[in-house]
């Protein structure tokens, strides 16, 4: 299904919580269009999210897929040292997401905050927020939910598209999984060559894809999304209040969702998602464990809009971990209405013009907290498979020694 874009009335003002609201007639987002401010409330809507999930053509969900990729995501072996896993950072004991601002891929041990490189160490902290998967299977849906699963928005600079493009890249990267011992362009052929030694990994692949040979990289891709898309939580207090159950959500936090509206949040933040899924330049502040800045797409300090979904899962936030809660992050957008600048290389006139018409303080912010708590669901796959078909531990060397 072709996705259907919507630029009328996009608003380049807000990453995490921002809110603005918006005195200019037109201005120029990063990707070139002008923006009018008369249109800007078609996009005040949310919604409760789908309970049904697409899914490519070319990668309809199994349960044989789906259990497979599940592996596939707990087995170690997919990483250049075999000691790190996609769950080591995405681990459902913490919203398949982590409590690090900056995660730790290989030559390290422990999960989550009592994770630590070995020594001696080569490899930098991941650059970039470990984002949840959590219903990434939604990733690009707009306030019609309408979204084309081929073709949805990854990461925080966009550089791919659809879970199963996603699925390859932390494999494919120095500091999340692939390490010192191969080049990019070496890792995932030698994944498969050591996947397809494994007989019972010969008998799952071709059981899932239904055919001789069918250990690949684009089944390996396909596996791992199939059973990430199965990764969603469609029924928060938010989504039954949505559904039409009006005591869903206490009285607080209709008003907090009523200032989350009226103070600009929905500029950004809407649809069933709470994402635009575009990018905006807000002049979050540095992360010091970086050596080198992150300058974001196309080296325009601009991060993709993150869903607002589950954020009791997905602290610190900021697409740098550099706010630790979510009264620290409406702290920041309030700083940027007063008019001060949290990052030394990005100055006021390089923010999206209407971050600097925010119109929030500080006694809107408990009431807004109270509100982003309707989001967080709990209800999700946290299952986690006894042994691997490799053999090597599970989660990889997820144990603090």
């Amino acid at each position: 299904m072709p996705i259907i874009r919507f630029y009328l009335g996009m608003v380049l003002a807000v990453l995490a919580i921002g809110c603005s609201n918006s005195k200019k007639e037109k201005y120029t987002a990063i990707d070139g269009l002008s923006r009018d401010k008369d249109n800007i409330a078609l996009l005040q809507k949310v919604s409760a999210l789908p309970q049904d999930i697409l899914s490519p053509e070319n990668n309809p969900l199994s349960e044989d897929k789906i259990a497979l990729g599940k592996l596939l995501f707990y087995d170690p072996i997919l990483s250049g040292n075999q000691d790190v896993a996609c769950v080591t950072c995405h681990h459902p004991s913490t919203g398949y997401a982590e409590f690090l601002d900056l995660s730790i891929g290989p030559n390290a041990h422990g999960l989550g905050s009592k994770r630590k490189f070995k020594v001696p160490n080569n490899i930098p902290f991941v650059k970039r927020n470990a984002q949840t998967i959590l219903n990434a299977a939604f990733n690009g849906i707009n306030i019609y939910n309408k979204y084309d699963p081929e073709n949805a928005s990854m990461f925080w600079d966009e550089r791919v598209s659809s879970l199963e493009r996603q699925a390859l890249e932390p494999i494919k990267a120095f500091e999340e999984m692939r390490g010192n011992d191969y080049a990019e362009d070496e890792i995932l052929d030698e994944v498969i060559s050591r996947l397809k030694k494994i007989p019972e990994y010969n008998l799952l692949f071709e059981t899932a894809f239904n055919e001789k040979n069918a250990i690949t990289i684009d089944n390996l891709a396909k596996a791992i999304a199939a059973f990430e898309r199965t990764l969603v939580t469609t029924n928060s207090r938010f989504d039954q209040y949505m559904r039409g159950d009006e005591d869903a959500i206490h009285i607080s936090e209709k008003d907090g969702f009523e200032l989350f509206k009226t103070v600009g949040c929905m500029n950004c933040h809407n649809g069933p998602m709470f994402s635009d899924f575009k990018p905006h330049v807000i002049g979050a502040p540095a992360n010091a464990k970086l050596k080198e800045e992150d300058k974001g797409i196309k080296d325009s300090f601009a991060f993709r809009t993150p869903t607002l979904r589950n954020l009791r899962f997905t602290a610190p936030y900021m697409h740098n971990g550099s706010l630790t809660t979510l009264r620290r992050v409406l702290e920041f957008y309030e700083d940027i209405s007063n008019g001060k600048v949290r990052h030394k290389s990005i100055p006021k006139d390089r923010f999206d013009p209407l971050v600097q018409e925010l119109d929030l303080s500080v006694k809107d912010m408990s009431l807004i907290i109270s509100f982003l708590n309707t989001l967080n669901d709990e209800n999700f796959d946290k299952e986690i498979p006894k042994s691997v078909p490799s053999g090597l531990p599970v989660g990889g060397e997820i144990l603090t020694k």
